[in-house]
């Protein structure tokens, strides 16, 4: 299903051009004949049954994939942190300072003045708390200063990054997501599939629309969009929603009504109706559809199948089996997309040769 090997960690700086130019590798397990054992070797033993890795995998496709992805995130937090660190001692260096100095001259000395009281006492009336002003003074201030410390770092570090050549080569796992059944928008031959689980009355879903429409214009051709329903228990609208997407396919009109839904946000089923009329579809099959179930057992599998990999929430996304969750940004998305178009073409370019 994916790379579940475990990882041993292993980080070797190089320098290699410049003063700054760092390579950060963390590779996977040794041979291919260890990993093979390791997959077959007992993990669980019931009853007398042994059970392998594979085994477990081959009962529950994706049973590890979020715990692998959980500390595959830790190993990408830990490795930025070691960067920044290492920056920042190599910098420290090169003007002949101590880190704590270099921070004193190029962050510390840029911190703005306290505001003054009358400042200080708007910003209390903002303060969940029954203390007086008197008590909560200090704290106010101490917190301000954390703030913009954070901040005036945050702008350092972002230029000593900008003259660093960073390279961290740590390989993210993969799940094999099944798009059978799957409504999916661009081409065949898109290098970059990207897998959204979603609920048509989930806010924050509704709320990333904006952005996925305009990556997938910006990518036009090489990136195809699928669909997967997740709808949520606490939206009382989101299963039938779903189902009438569905429904509208069978007419040939998914990505249509899929964009309506997300467009107008009326869900209930009067409204569902409505609206696949509005888009000229045969209105009474469109009701039998809805109406008699026929679309739920498909979208409680694609509910089953985000459960099984672990999803939590919505909206949540597989980008060529990549996981992320949440409300990322148009250039973090983009970056991403380019990240898997180079590799893919590394791929190619890699397949090529060896013909």
């Amino acid at each position: 299903m994916f790379d579940s090997k475990v990882r041993i960690m292993m980080i070797k700086s190089v320098l290699t051009i410049g003063l700054f130019s760092l390579t950060l590798v963390a590779p996977s397990f040794a041979a291919s004949s260890d990993t093979s054992n390791q997959a077959n070797a007992t993990m669980i033993e019931i009853d007398g049954t042994k059970l392998s890795f594979a085994d477990v995998e081959r009962q529950k496709p994706g049973v590890f994939f979020h715990a692998v992805n959980t500390f595959y995130q830790g190993e990408q937090s830990a490795l930025k942190d070691f960067v920044d660190d290492y920056i920042l001692d190599e910098q420290a260096k090169k003007e002949g300072l101590t880190v704590d100095q270099l921070l004193d001259k190029h962050v510390n000395s840029t911190i703005e003045k306290d505001p003054p009281e009358e400042a200080l006492k708007v910003f209390y009336e903002g303060v969940d708390t029954t203390q007086p002003y008197s008590a909560v003074r200090d704290q106010i201030i101490q917190s301000i200063r954390a703030r913009r410390t954070a901040k005036a770092k945050a702008a350092y570090m972002d230029t000593l990054r900008k003259d660093a050549k960073v390279s961290i080569r740590l390989t993210p796992p993969r799940a094999q997501v099944n798009l059978k059944d799957t409504p999916v928008r661009g081409p065949e031959t898109a290098k970059v599939v990207l897998v959204e689980y979603a609920d048509f009355e989930c806010p924050y879903c509704q709320q990333v629309q904006p952005t996925l429409s305009k990556l997938e214009k910006a990518y036009e051709g090489k990136l195809a969009f699928a669909y997967k329903d997740v709808p949520l228990p606490m939206h009382p609208h989101a299963e039938k929603a779903a189902e009438a997407s569905h429904c509208a396919a069978a007419q040939g009109k998914y990505w249509e009504y899929h964009d309506q839904l997300y467009s107008s946000r009326q869900l209930d089923v009067a409204q569902l109706k409505e609206q696949a009329r509005d888009l000229k579809l045969d209105g009474d099959a469109f009701d039998k559809c809805l109406d008699s179930g026929e679309k739920a057992p498909g979208v409680k599998a694609s509910l089953a199948e985000g459960q099984r990999l672990g999803i939590e929430g919505t909206p949540s996304f597989f980008m060529n089996g990549r996981f992320f969750s949440g409300g990322l940004t148009f250039e973090q998305l983009s970056a991403m997309i380019d990240e898997e178009l180079k590799t893919a073409e590394g791929q190619t370019k890699t397949v090529a040769s060896n013909e």
